[in-house]
């Protein structure tokens, strides 16, 4: 069977479930191995309000002891543009045969606000921004937090604290729903 849908809202009562089993059958289409090391790449800035989904959904990633999944980029150590090559390199020199999901902000059109999309295939950081940063992950998920095309910056400044921070919840919770069917086909 095939899952059509790559998206959820925020708004949606179920959206942190439709959103595990988004991830859950991406996992399973591109054969991620339960030996494989899985990266859960938070990138973004804390100095931004709408570029923090990444560190914010990282920070609340740590706090639920998702283990064995291994989670880069908080509040604390932010993984953005000036360190995203940095943070690369050792993903590939520690891990042997990392699985990476990355987690974004990202600017879309005013009917996208408010959506989480989860996509196969690396993320294009800074695109939103007209910045060229390297692409990484085997799948990616975006937070849509506000409307892009214009004066990126100042819109990612302006950008409500409230969606961001309630993205990061339902990411996070999708992901611990995630990591928890995971380790139970470990154990069976």
């Amino acid at each position: 069977m095939i899952f059509e849908k790559k998206r959820a809202h925020i708004n949606d009562q179920n959206a942190a479930g439709l959103l595990n089993t988004i991830i859950y059958h991406h996992l399973i289409n591109l054969n991620y191995r339960l030996e494989q090391s899985l990266i859960l790449l938070c990138i973004g800035t804390d100095r931004s309000t709408g570029d923090s989904l990444g560190p914010l959904t990282g920070t609340l990633l740590k706090k639920s002891n998702l283990s064995p999944a291994i989670i880069i980029g908080d509040i604390n150590k932010p993984v953005h543009a000036s360190n995203l090559e940095e943070a690369i390199d050792l993903i590939f020199t520690k891990y042997h045969n990392p699985f990476v999901i990355s987690i974004d902000a990202g600017l879309g059109k005013q009917s996208s606000v408010g959506y989480i999309d989860v996509k196969k295939g690396p993320l294009k950081p800074g695109t939103g921004v007209n910045k060229k940063l390297p692409e990484i992950g085997d799948m990616h998920i975006t937070g849509l937090v506000n409307v892009g095309g214009y004066m990126e910056y100042l819109v990612l400044q302006s950008t409500r604290l409230s969606i961001v921070l309630k993205m990061a919840e339902i990411i996070t919770a999708a992901l611990e729903l995630t990591v928890r069917s995971l380790n139970q086909e470990k154990v069976l």
